[in-house]
Formats: C-alpha cells, structure tokens, sequence
C-alpha cells in the first residue's frame, strides 16, 4: 500500500494510463499475427477485430464459460429466485449509490460539470432521504442515474482503446478498459475509505456484488446471444464493443460503427 501511494503521489492518471497500456501493448505485441498485405480480405478482417490475442482469448473464454455455467449462472438464479425484487432492487440501488463517487470524479475529469452536478445532487439525496441509497429517491424525483469510469475517461482524452482483450473471470475488455479498471479499483473514493478502516474484504465484496447483479440482470440476454450465435466468442466482442462505444458517447447510439451486432460476418472466427 505504502508503494502504491507513492506510486499515484508520483503520476497523474494520464500518465498512469499511457504507462499501463504500453505495458499491455508490450504483452500483446509478440502474439500478433498480423495477416500479409498479400492477402487485403485477411487483413481486412484482421485489422477489424483488433484481437491479436484471439487465441489465448478463445481460451480464457472456454474458461470463463465454464465458470459462469458452474458458479455465476447458478448463484444469479439463485439469487433471483430466493431474493425478493423489492430486496434486489434496494441491494442494486445500495451499489449503485455507492459508485456515485468514482462517477463523479469521472465526470469532472471529462468536463461534464452539468453530469458532474446531477451525479453529486443524486449522491447527496440518496445517501439521506434514501437511507444511504438502498432507495433511488433522486430518480423518483426525476434526478436520472448514469454511470462513468476511468476507461470512457481515457477515451474522452483521446486515449487509443488498443487490443481486445478476454479477461478472467471478469470478461471483455480493451488495453484502455483495464487500464481504467485498475486506476478505477485504486482511486475509487470509496474503495479507499474501506481500505484506510482495514476493509479489505468489504472492498473485493463490493466487486463481486456487482458482478453478481449484472449478471442476474443479464440473464435472458447473455441465453438469447448464445443460442442465437454461430459464433458467441465473436458476437460478444462485438457487442462489447458497441456497448463501450454506447456508454462513451452518453447514450448516443454511434450509427456509423463498423461491428453490428446482427451482422455476424465471421471471417475471422478461426485464430
């Protein structure tokens, strides 16, 4: 911890960022196999998918396919069956509310002063009139929630989202999406506070919760994907994608976005 400390006392978050994507890109850069010139379909194909890391991928993700049919899957519908909605809801809003800070911080370090407001008025209202957010009393009031993190940020600066990347455990990502996620789990408001009380495991539950809630959440749409995909290793990359993209923009759809989702062309579905 003392190291880390010094660490961020040291570097910005942009210079956190570069560094770590530059790792990332140094990591990736000899499983590369880029196609000839010779071959421009190939290449096409290649240079679109921006996944050079497509085999050690498949193979995290046979993984993770396991994990979530044994462990997550079960424990979502587990969840949903046995926890009342009211109670989901409330547990759902709790989380939700207590990521309020680190989409705060997000907010100010893109400019969005007008989101920054509305994040931190929500915060604020939740926290008393909503009995520390297990109510969404700001929504109520019409105060609308929305969620940011240190990866959109990183792309707000400019910031290349680099190769895709399949992540144990934790699924899809991007060079820049990890990047954000670990700057995101080290300067996270909260996760700070719980670590400077010694805890830790509060910290690491809060993760797991969320996890757990997105996948319940996602429990018809992660079964339709996958009996509908020929291919859902590529499909869900391509929703992923389209999603990254969704969430950077606001919630403006990017309808010039090359991947579509209902267009499975997959060209490149053997490594």
């Amino acid at each position: 911890m003392i190291l880390v400390r010094e660490f961020r006392g040291k570097f910005s978050l942009r210079n956190i960022a570069v560094i770590l994507m530059s790792c990332a890109l140094l990591l990736t850069a000899g499983c590369a196999k880029r196609p000839p010139d010779s071959d421009p379909q190939a290449l096409a194909a290649y240079l679109e998918a921006k996944d050079p890391l497509e085999p050690m991928n498949r193979v995290i993700f046979s993984f993770n396919l396991g994990f979530d049919e044994y462990l997550l899957e079960p424990a979502a519908r587990f969840y949903r069956k046995f926890g009342p909605p009211d109670i989901r809801k409330g547990i759902s809003n709790f989380v939700n509310n207590w990521r309020e800070p680190v989409t705060f911080v997000n907010d100010v370090l893109q400019g969005e002063t007008k989101r920054a407001g509305t994040t931190f008025t929500r915060f604020l209202i939740n926290s008393t009139f909503g009995l520390l957010g297990i109510l969404d009393t700001a929504s109520y009031w019409g105060i609308d929630y929305h969620n940011e993190d240190f990866g959109e940020t990183f792309a707000v600066w400019g910031i290349y989202e680099g190769p895709y990347i399949m992540l144990p455990f934790l699924g899809p990502s991007n060079a820049r999406d990890l990047t954000g996620f670990v700057v995101d789990f080290f300067y996270d408001p909260v996760s700070l506070w719980l670590s400077n009380k010694g805890w830790t495991y509060v910290r690491y539950g809060r993760l797991a919760l969320r996890g757990l809630i997105y996948r319940e959440d996602n429990l018809e749409t992660l079964d339709d994907l996958g009996k509908s995909s020929t291919d859902f290793y590529a499909t869900l990359r391509s929703a992923y994608r389209q999603y990254r993209a969704y969430d950077i923009n606001n919630g403006v759809l990017d309808i010039g976005a090359e991947d579509d989702l209902f267009d499975e062309d997959f060209d490149d579905e053997d490594p």
